[in-house]
């Protein structure tokens, strides 16, 4: 009956190895910032790993223009693509995480 207690005590020891290393995935993607530019460079936004939004820069070209609409859709533009490269970054730091495996509710955890 008290067999599989060794192979429980494995399995912990796993989870706490990869509790550590999502917790430096996390970090990592803390650390790491992602840019993209809409509009040929009238409009540049910059997000952390995470997505959060910490920089727009605006071309005074842009705002010469009065064409406001335009503006708007090129800073949703860029915000938008700077995500995606912060989420794609994400995953791939899940996957090397995981080994390629799908881990139910861990993806959550590195701010994909």
């Amino acid at each position: 009956m008290l067999e599989g207690l060794g192979n429980l005590g494995a399995l912990m020891k796993q989870a706490l190895q990869m509790k550590q290393r999502l917790a430096e995935v996390q970090a990592e993607l803390e650390r790491q910032t992602h840019q993209a530019t809409s509009g040929g460079g009238l409009v540049t936004a910059t997000v952390t790993g995470r997505g959060d939004l910490i920089d727009i820069k605006i071309s005074p070209q842009a705002v010469r223009s009065g064409d406001t609409e335009m503006l708007e859709e090129l800073i949703k533009s860029a915000v938008g693509a700077a995500e995606t490269k912060a989420k794609d970054a994400a995953k791939q730091a899940f996957a090397r995480l995981t080994g390629g495996l799908s881990v139910p509710g861990l993806e959550g955890l590195l701010g994909s």
